[in-house]
């Protein structure tokens, strides 16, 4: 068995060197749980009988003769059944060496307490992890009241508020459980707000936390993550707009596009820029006609597949494997499975992009009902909705931090990237650059469009349809 420093291996050892015995440390459920390296566990069998009365409290101490040896056998603790430490040894036990032994096991008691209350902490760190996690999925799957019945009892503040921010902490990955410890409480929370290690990807933690928080220098104004980043050259701050708590998945994109401008900002701190989204300027009946008709055929699909295909539109496959502990090669097969029902790619940025859109509209709540089966009001093209004006408009704006003389470049690189299917390496060729120097114009990219692309990806759809309304737009100038 392994001796370490303060162990209780190391206290027998102690204890038999100085006085001259082999020592046992039996747990309550009659396992040797530390000895000596020349203990011999055959003494014990001789004394299952003394053993099984110690364990119980029926003894304290007892003396016995086995093999020649002299055994002494201690319980210890007042919880049955009781611990016993066992000694071997060729003579008695002086009464000094007896006193020394009985506070030696003393103390391998006291230490066998401070390991159990340890590992009792740890399981309750881990379990509160947990229960953080699931509030924080609850929200955003927008399901407050299951946010609030998994916290029965002791509800977390944030689930008190009307709103909230999420803030998105980029830290080295080590760091992330000596945060979440050091700003724990008591409940297993952080006062008005959660820190959440992001299962997708190591370096994020995830802290939404309640507008109206408590006193300045808490936690809840952002003021302790705003502190960590000054203080850490490797830490980045993306903060979101205020959103009801049902919108918290909101939040938490927008926290994930301001955190790309971050890390390319001299502060490492950035806050979302409200541009408006794409998704609510399509004429809103004729865009989610497309998207029902579009996604039509996942129907079928079991609605696992549907699922882990709409994580893996969102996040890289390996992530989606991460976050739900399955393999990667699970996610692929699902993957699969809704690209032979839409007959599209999803390796394909374009393929991607467009399913991401068709989700997101087809489960917008609107009051205007769309029936496929009406020939009247046949589902429009995607080309058809990104030529509309709104569309139109939003292209221009997004796209126009890019387009001035100075930044041709910036437009031409992001342009060959996506064609390239977001591959630097073949853009690089394709442009006549180095690989290196393709992403470091994404970068600088980034930080213009205030979308994340080359850490998540979470932003590039919007490029992809950014670039789509604007080729739209001109073919069909050119018919």
């Amino acid at each position: 068995m392994a001796r370490r420093q303060g162990s209780p291996v190391e206290v027998l050892h102690w204890l038999g060197r100085r006085i001259g015995v082999e020592a046992a440390w039996v747990g309550g459920a009659a396992t040797v749980e530390a000895a000596t390296a020349g203990f011999r566990r055959t003494v014990l069998d001789a004394l299952e009988q003394q053993m099984r009365h110690l364990a119980a409290g029926r003894l304290a101490a007892v003396t016995a003769q086995v093999g020649g040896a002299q055994v002494y056998l201690e319980a210890f603790g007042e919880r049955e059944p009781r611990p016993v430490l066992v000694t071997v040894s060729a003579g008695g036990l002086s009464r000094e060496a007896a006193a020394l032994a009985s506070r030696a096991g003393g103390l391998v008691e006291l230490l066998g307490r401070a390991l159990a209350a340890d590992d009792s902490f740890r399981g309750y760190e881990q379990k509160a992890r947990q229960v953080r996690f699931g509030v924080l999925t609850a929200l955003m799957a927008g399901d407050v009241t299951l946010a609030r019945r998994m916290t029965t009892g002791d509800v977390p503040p944030l689930l008190d508020a009307e709103r909230l921010r999420v803030y998105l902490l980029h830290c080295p990955p080590a760091d992330r459980d000596r945060l979440v410890r050091s700003y724990q409480d008591t409940s297993g929370y952080h006062g008005p707000g959660l820190m959440v290690h992001c299962p997708a990807f190591a370096e994020h933690l995830i802290c939404p936390i309640a507008e109206d928080s408590g006193a300045v220098g808490h936690l809840g104004h952002g003021a302790v993550l705003q502190r960590l980043v000054r203080e850490n050259p490797a830490y980045a701050l993306g903060v979101s707009r205020l959103h009801p708590l049902d919108a918290t998945a909101a939040a938490y994109g927008e926290a994930l596009h301001a955190l790309a401008v971050a890390r390319n900002s001299p502060g490492r701190v950035a806050a979302y820029r409200g541009e408006p989204s794409l998704l609510h300027l399509l004429p809103r009946r004729a865009a989610v006609g497309w998207a029902r008709a579009y996604v039509a055929p996942l129907h079928a699909l079991p609605k696992l597949t549907l699922d882990i295909t709409r994580l893996a539109v969102a996040f890289p496959r390996s992530a989606v494997a991460r976050l739900l502990h399955i393999g990667r090669n699970t996610v692929a097969a699902h993957c699969q499975r809704a690209e032979e029902a839409l007959g599209v790619d999803l390796n394909d940025v374009q393929g991607r992009a467009t399913l991401d859109l068709a989700l997101s509209l087809s489960s917008l709540q609107s009051g205007l009902q769309y029936d496929p089966g009406d020939t009247q009001q046949a589902a429009p093209s995607l080309g058809e909705l990104l030529r509309t004006q709104p569309a139109m408009t939003w292209a221009e704006t997004f796209l126009r931090p890019l387009c001035d003389a100075e930044r041709r470049n910036l437009h031409l690189t992001v342009r060959s990237w996506i064609e390239a299917n977001t591959d630097a390496q073949q853009a690089a060729g394709a442009l006549g650059l180095s690989r290196n120097t393709v992403r470091a114009r994404l970068r600088v990219v980034e930080r213009l469009l205030n979308r994340d692309l080359l850490t998540t990806g979470s932003g590039i759809y919007d490029v992809v349809h950014a670039l789509r309304a604007v080729g739209e737009h001109r073919a069909h100038l050119a018919e």
